[in-house]
């Protein structure tokens, strides 16, 4: 399934805000607009920045041996 990282589906959190960044407690975002407010606040200025947002974790990969390789 591909991610549209670009959809209006996105919920506006001021933790991927253009206007904002993060804080350095990791737990507040400091904002242009409203100053300092929590991660999952949005205000009617939202707007997305899709570099702030974090890709999902990947599955670990099985492990290979040696032989898996050879021809």
């Amino acid at each position: 399934m591909k991610q549209n990282f670009f959809s209006k589906e996105i919920t506006p959190r001021c933790e991927h805000c253009a206007k904002g960044r993060l804080a350095a407690t990791g737990t507040e975002v400091l904002c242009r607009n409203m100053g300092v407010v929590a991660k999952d606040y949005a205000c009617k200025k939202f707007v997305y920045d899709p570099l702030k947002r974090e890709p999902k974790k990947l599955k670990a990969l099985e492990e290979f041996s040696v032989e898996d390789f050879a021809l």
